[in-house]
């Protein structure tokens, strides 16, 4: 049996996975407790492998967490059409992701993350490579920001797996849609 590709991702009721500017401050709660189970533990111990985008990657690196890598022992995979150097702890692949990830699908292992924003995710979800989208709503409306989803050539229908709520959060799991 293949992998799993999994988006696994949070985003404002209104769509926006950060605000304008790229922050993500907001991603918190109700009580705005950072310390909330809302099963990243979890989730992140059933994966081997990350592909994420440059943006994503960059901000992690950078801004969110500089001082340490945080997916070690994770595979990790940063798709960019950009010129790059050789990065520590990730792999950068510039070819058709989608393929790619085809490729890994097909190796042992556990399930694949695909973490970034709508620029990674639109290939996969055109050619239905998604296997489960977990989508956390953060009770917040930012109003304007950066887009999970941009525009899609058809329409995807998915089947609701499971719903879970913590701290005012929704958090909904969808599989893709097999009538």
């Amino acid at each position: 049996m293949s992998r799993k590709i999994i988006l696994y991702i949070a985003l404002s009721v209104d769509g926006f996975i950060a605000q304008e500017d790229g922050s993500v401050d907001w991603l918190l709660g109700e009580s705005q407790d950072p310390n909330i189970d809302t099963g990243y533990l979890d989730f992140i111990d059933s994966v081997d492998t990350i592909l994420m985008g440059w943006t994503t990657y960059h901000q992690l690196i950078t801004e969110l967490a500089p001082d340490h890598w945080v997916y070690e022992g994770k595979q990790c995979y940063v798709a960019s059409t950009r010129p790059h150097e050789k990065q520590e702890n990730v792999e950068v692949i510039s070819g058709d992701i989608a393929q790619f990830a085809r490729q890994l699908r097909e190796q042992p292992g556990k399930n694949i993350w695909l973490v970034g924003g709508s620029q990674l995710i639109a290939p996969f979800i055109e050619e239905d490579l998604v296997d489960e989208y977990i989508l956390t709503l953060i009770p917040t409306l930012l109003g304007s920001g950066i887009p999970l989803f941009r525009g899609s050539a058809q329409a995807l229908n998915l089947h609701l797996k499971e719903t879970r709520t913590f701290d005012g959060m929704a958090q909904l799991v969808y599989t893709r849609h097999h009538p």
